[in-house]
């Protein structure tokens, strides 16, 4: 198959159809490592400055490393770090082959890759394929005019008759997700800002063009590719209104005001999966993970896009989980709706670049190191595979922020009634006595430390074995000891009002894993014979007279042995 027109972006990428001899059988022996790995994600802006500038890169990174690699965790997800004018931080990517000089050069980035392999870390790294900077090659040219070489590779469209957009779809980040281009007279397609144009993933030449950009990275040594925003990746070729979802809150956010039919989840979806999947195919032991949006049934979505054979994604998630209510039926409900594919894979997550950090946003009226410890046990025990947001192992709260601090255009569009993102984004605390936390040695660093994050700092935790740095290090390595809390099913189990309860299965290995969301604690009645404690987890639970007696906001894991699950009864008693 050839390149296409966009080969000439990147001349030095190698030719990706053909699997290179021999390496069918080292692709069969690694196929499978992310079913089950735990990924560390890293907002490189934010995790840590080597030069002094304000501003995380590559060799602030990779001086971390050792860090990531001591939790125990099987890998990072680097979020983008690609030449950008920065509107979208990163997400507005104007190269798909370069590094930002913020961030460094190409000789940092593999000197990252380098470090990372050594210490046994599997790295993935962003592609942007939705959508581009409008400062990318691409776009400059297709918006000169209907005749250009790259006229095709980005969603034009018509005005109405009285010069309005062609349809009354809504971009995420506030108004019409059209603009208007006076040289060509047409709109064109933004999911997200106006400076993020959607790429048309119909025309050949420009799916082979960022197929060729993805050869660039694989064949420097990534692991595999998180895949943004993949929902938005087709359209309603018709170009048909969405229509309306009336809501009685009146959300903040107009996008919420539509039922997203039309502009996004569209049915070609799975096929171009399939093939994606061919083309990481060629590189042995590589992996996908999508991210899927919250609309509709978003975890079963997850589950077509990572099921048929292994022909699609290897995994996907979704922010949908992070936008439900902290309750056991909320968590009943979202592992049912992932069980509906039984052969896909779900990533879970709890908190991202994207979401309000998970112990503030679930946690507003518990105690914080009680619900930073439950929160981190269930998203562990969760069947699939895990993505753990960078400052989620040391509790880090949201940061609450000024508006004249704020950076993300998302959140000044929408001040007050939404913040945005950058409460998630504020810096990594690494040294509590230091300015600005040891993330920076400028005067300035690009989003603020709040002075309430020092007392979460890396060195501080360090030194307090009843941290929740400590507790993460010590259940991610008892995690490890359990293979069926890596990569076996899971069963809900009946529970206590307050309680969610499953059981982990692999072979022969039977988990009983059980979760007080409340903070009084309560008693869950058994079958004593039929369950054995377990130990090493971190976690103060009583097995004793048929009853596991859970603490407020605590966790018991038991080995189910003798008697049937189904022997667990219901019952909730007040604690003794």
């Amino acid at each position: 198959m050839a390149l296409g027109r966009g080969s000439e972006l990147y001349p030095n990428a190698v030719r990706y159809w053909g699997e290179p001899a021999g390496m069918a059988a080292e692709r069969e022996a690694r196929a499978d490592w992310w079913r089950g790995a735990v990924l560390y994600q890293v907002y490189p802006l934010s995790f840590c400055d080597s030069n002094g500038d304000g501003q995380g890169d590559l060799p602030g990174l990779t001086s971390r490393l050792d860090h990531i690699a001591s939790l125990g965790v099987d890998g990072i997800w680097v979020s983008p770090f690609f030449p950008s004018p920065m509107k979208d931080f990163g997400y507005d990517v104007s190269d798909y082959c370069g590094v930002d000089p913020r961030f460094g050069t190409l000789a940092d980035f593999d000197q990252m890759i380098r470090r990372a392999h050594e210490l046994r870390l599997k790295v993935i790294i962003d592609q942007v394929w939705s959508h581009s900077s409008d400062a990318h090659p691409w776009f400059r040219d297709s918006r000169t005019s209907a005749g250009a070489e790259k006229s095709d590779w980005y969603i034009w469209a018509d005005p109405k008759p009285d010069g309005t957009p062609p349809n009354n779809w809504l971009s995420v980040f506030g108004g019409s997700a059209w603009s208007w281009e006076p040289r060509r007279r047409q709109y064109y397609l933004h999911h997200f800002l106006p400076s993020q144009p959607q790429l048309n993933l119909r025309n050949e030449a420009a799916v082979e063009a960022l197929f060729e950009a993805g050869a660039f990275w694989l064949d420097r040594g990534v692991d595999g590719f998180r895949l943004d925003a993949i929902d938005f990746s087709f359209h309603d070729p018709d170009l048909r209104d969405n229509p309306a979802r009336p809501r009685p809150d009146r959300p903040a956010r107009p996008f919420g005001l539509q039922r997203h039919v039309h502009d996004m989840m569209q049915p070609e979806m799975p096929a171009f999966l399939e093939r994606i999947r061919a083309f990481i195919d060629r590189w042995p032991g590589r992996a996908l993970l999508g991210e899927v949006s919250s609309e509709g049934d978003a975890l079963h979505r997850c589950g077509i896009y990572t099921d048929a054979g292994g022909t699609r994604l290897h995994t996907a998630y979704t922010l949908g989980l992070m936008r439900r209510d902290f309750t056991p039926d909320a968590f009943r409900e979202a592992i049912a709706e992932a069980e509906r594919e039984p052969d896909g894979w779900v990533t879970w997550a709890f908190s991202n670049h994207d979401v309000v950090r998970s112990v503030t946003r679930w946690g507003a009226n518990a105690e914080h190191g009680e619900m930073a410890r439950l929160l981190m046990a269930l998203l562990l025990s969760l069947k699939g595979s895990i993505c753990v947001y960078q400052g989620e192992e040391l509790g880090l709260p949201e940061a609450e922020l000024a508006l004249e601090d704020l950076r993300d255009p998302y959140g000044i569009a929408f001040w007050p009634e939404f913040r945005g993102r950058d409460g998630a984004r504020t810096p990594m605390p690494w040294r509590a006595g230091a300015p600005h936390a040891g993330f920076t040695t400028a005067e300035r660093p690009w989003l603020p430390v709040p002075a309430a994050h020092h007392a979460f700092a890396l060195d501080r935790q360090e030194a307090d074995a009843r941290a929740p740095l400590h507790a993460w290090r010590q259940f991610l390595r008892w995690r490890k000891a359990h293979p069926a809390l890596v990569s076996g099913s899971i069963r809900m189990l009946p529970a206590p009002q307050g309680v969610l309860a499953f059981e982990r299965r692999l072979g022969e290995e039977r988990i009983l894993c059980a979760f007080n969301f409340a903070p009084h604690p309560v008693r869950m009645r058994l079958e004593e014979s039929s369950c054995r404690p377990l130990a090493g987890h971190g976690f103060a639970a009583e097995l004793a007279g048929g009853d596991i007696g859970l603490p407020g906001h605590g966790a018991f894991f038991g080995a189910l042995e003798a008697v049937a699950p189904q022997k667990i009864q219901r019952q909730l008693e007040p604690a003794q």
